[in-house]
C-alpha cells in the first residue's frame, strides 16, 4: 500500500522542461515563452529558465512566485563557461525535455544535453537571417548546417521560419511543428483610465501617435521608421512618435533623429514592464523590419485593436485582422507615411485565425505535446509523429 502511495504522488508532479533563452532583455522570444508559462497547466508541466548573465533584464518575480526556476549561466559567446555550467546542471537535473530558444545556437546546448542523454531535445527557431548583417548571417548559415544533428524535435514559430533553418523537406514531410506566438488577448486591452495615465505622463494629450515596440537594433529598420515618421509630420503636426525598448543602436538613431529635425517630436521609454499598456497609446503602430521569424508585436497591435502596418517580411501568418496591411520597403517613405496615414481610421476587426494566437488553447496543446512525448518514450517510441493543429 506504502508503494502506491508513493507512486501515487510522483505521477501527479508535474514534468520539469529546461527552456534554454539565452539573453533576457525585455522582449521577443522570451515573451512568447513568458506568455507560455504563465498558461500552461502549472500541475502538469513546469518551466527551469537558463539565461545568460550578461541579460540587461532581471527574472519576472511574477514567474517565480508560479513555480519558475531561473538559472544564470555564462553567455554563449564564452563557449567553453557556457558548455561546462550548462553540462553540470543538466546532469543534476535530470531532466527529460530540453527545449532550446536560441535559433541556430541551440545546436550547442543541445549538443549538451545529448551527452547527458536527455531524451526529447527540442530546436525552436524563431528568426530569419535577412539585410546586410553580413558576418551574422554567416554565421547563421554555417551553424545551420548543424541545426538536425542533435533534436529529437523540431519547433518554428512560423512556415518561414521552419523552413529556412530545417530545410523545405523537413518541412514538407511534416516533421517541423509550426508552434503559435500564442497571446492572452485580454491583456492588451487596459482600462480607459490607464491609458490616458499613460497619455497624460508621456505628453500625448491632442497628439497624432504613432507607436513603435522593439530592441534598438538593426533588423527593426529604426531608420526607415524615422523617414516615414518625417513624412507623417509634414501632413500632421500634432505627430509623436512613441518608442517603446531600447538597444545598442541608441545613441545613433538619436543621432539621425536630430539630423532630419524630428527629435523634439520623439518620446524615447526606454524598456517598460508593461508593453501591452502602449499598444492603444497609438493611432497607427509601424514596423518595417528588414527581417522576422513571425513578429509577436504584428499580432499584439492588432489583438489591442490597433492598425499597423508592416514590411513583407513579416509572414502573412501574423495578419489576423483587417487593419494590418504589408508594405514592400521599396515603396519608399512618402508612400508608408499616406498609408498609414489612411490605415489609422481603420476600425480593427480580428479574424477567425486570430483564434490560433489564443495563449490558452496554444499553452493547453503544448503541455499536451510534452505529456504525450514522455508517454511516448517512456513506452519506448524513439520518436513522436507531429500533429500540427494549426494546420488542420
Amino acid at each position: 500500500m506504502r508503494q502506491k502511495e508513493v507512486t501515487d504522488v510522483k505521477a501527479r508532479e508535474p514534468i520539469r522542461v529546461a527552456q534554454i533563452m539565452g539573453k533576457l532583455w525585455g522582449g521577443g522570444v522570451e515573451s512568447v515563452v513568458f506568455n507560455y508559462y504563465r498558461a500552461i497547466d502549472k500541475n502538469k508541466i513546469q518551466f527551469d529558465f537558463y539565461y545568460d548573465s550578461d541579460s540587461t533584464v532581471a527574472p519576472p518575480p511574477e514567474l517565480i512566485a508560479m513555480g519558475a526556476n531561473f538559472y544564470e549561466i555564462p553567455p554563449y559567446q564564452k563557449v567553453a563557461s557556457y558548455c561546462s555550467t550548462l553540462k553540470k546542471i543538466l546532469k543534476g537535473k535530470k531532466y527529460t525535455i530540453v527545449h532550446s530558444h536560441i535559433n541556430t545556437l541551440s545546436v550547442i546546448p543541445l549538443f549538451i544535453a545529448w551527452t547527458e542523454k536527455v531524451p526529447v531535445r527540442i530546436a525552436h527557431n524563431h528568426s530569419v537571417p535577412g539585410g546586410k548583417e553580413f558576418s551574422r548571417n554567416a554565421l547563421k548559415n554555417f551553424l545551420r548546417k548543424f541545426s538536425k544533428l542533435f533534436p529529437t524535435d523540431y519547433f518554428a514559430c512560423s512556415e518561414k521560419a521552419g523552413r529556412w533553418l530545417f530545410g523545405n523537406r523537413m518541412f514538407a514531410n511534416g516533421k517541423v511543428m509550426v508552434i503559435k506566438n500564442g497571446i492572452d488577448f485580454q491583456r492588451f486591452m487596459p482600462s480607459e483610465e490607464t491609458i490616458q495615465e499613460k497619455r497624460d505622463s508621456l505628453g500625448l494629450k491632442n497628439k497624432f501617435v504613432v507607436g513603435h515596440i522593439g530592441r534598438f537594433t538593426y533588423a527593426k529598420n529604426h531608420k526607415f521608421l524615422f523617414e516615414i515618421f518625417a513624412e507623417i509630420l509634414k501632413q500632421k503636426e500634432n505627430a509623436r512618435l512613441v518608442l517603446v525598448g531600447d538597444g545598442e543602436l541608441r545613441a545613433e538613431l538619436k543621432k539621425q533623429a536630430e539630423t532630419l529635425g524630428i527629435l523634439g517630436h520623439i518620446v524615447f521609454t526606454g524598456q517598460v514592464s508593461d508593453p501591452e499598456n502602449y499598444y492603444r497609446l497609438a493611432d497607427i503602430m509601424i514596423f518595417p523590419s528588414f527581417f522576422e521569424g513571425l513578429s509577436l508585436t504584428t499580432i499584439e497591435s492588432q489583438a489591442a485593436g490597433v492598425p499597423v502596418a508592416v514590411s513583407e517580411a513579416i509572414p502573412e501568418e501574423a495578419v489576423i485582422s483587417n487593419g494590418c496591411k504589408r508594405m514592400s520597403l521599396r515603396d519608399g517613405a512618402k508612400i508608408w507615411a499616406q498609408e498609414c496615414i489612411q490605415l489609422s481610421e481603420v476600425r480593427v476587426n480580428l479574424t477567425d485565425q486570430s483564434r490560433a494566437y489564443d495563449i490558452s488553447r496554444c499553452s493547453q496543446w503544448l503541455a499536451g505535446w510534452y505529456c504525450q512525448r514522455i508517454q511516448k518514450y517512456e513506452t519506448g517510441e524513439r520518436s513522436c509523429p507531429p500533429q500540427n493543429i494549426w494546420q488542420r
